[in-house]
């Protein structure tokens, strides 16, 4: 069995202002913050000699790989996302950045706001530009009819309400 996997598919390079605000806080944070923290320790660490078994210098070294990743991550997501700080032409339409309110044929009510892949928050109702759920969504009115995808297949609901902050 090989190894290979096939590339993944790459996000919606689309966020919105509070969300590229952030992914740079966090970016920040992890620079002057954590990573600030972890170096000292990891030369203390380094310095009590033998690596090979020294548990507070592999955690500590782990920590800043760790660390380190997310630095990367974050400093190449950020040269590649689109910022769209401004509201569609049609504010009836739903277009990225809407939150959303729908009604379920048993009368429940949700609420969603489409938002870039780095920006989700199930707590919050954000989902991202490229779920299914805002794949069905995009393009649609209020009071027209969404079929949305589900685990256990899909649901009716209608769209009550569209707003853009």
């Amino acid at each position: 069995m090989s190894r290979w996997r096939p590339p993944q598919v790459h996000s919606s390079p689309y966020i919105t202002p509070q969300g590229e605000v952030a992914l740079k806080n966090e970016l920040k944070q992890l620079w002057q913050l954590r990573r600030r923290d972890v170096v000292p320790a990891l030369q203390a660490a380094a310095a009590e000699g033998d690596r090979s078994e020294n548990a507070e210098y592999i955690y500590r070294k782990k920590q800043l790989g760790e660390i380190d990743r997310r630095i990367r991550y974050l400093s190449k997501r950020l040269d590649v996302v689109e910022v769209v700080d401004r509201k569609p032409p049609r504010l009836d339409k739903i277009h990225f950045g809407a939150t959303v309110t729908l009604e379920y044929e048993n009368l429940t009510t949700a609420r969603f706001r489409i938002v870039g892949a780095d920006e989700i928050n199930a707590k919050k109702g954000f989902i991202s530009v490229d779920s299914p759920v805002a794949r069905a969504l995009l393009g649609h009115f209020i009071d027209d009819s969404v079929a949305l995808p589900s685990p256990e297949g899909t649901s009716e609901a209608f769209i009550v309400k569209i707003e853009y902050e």
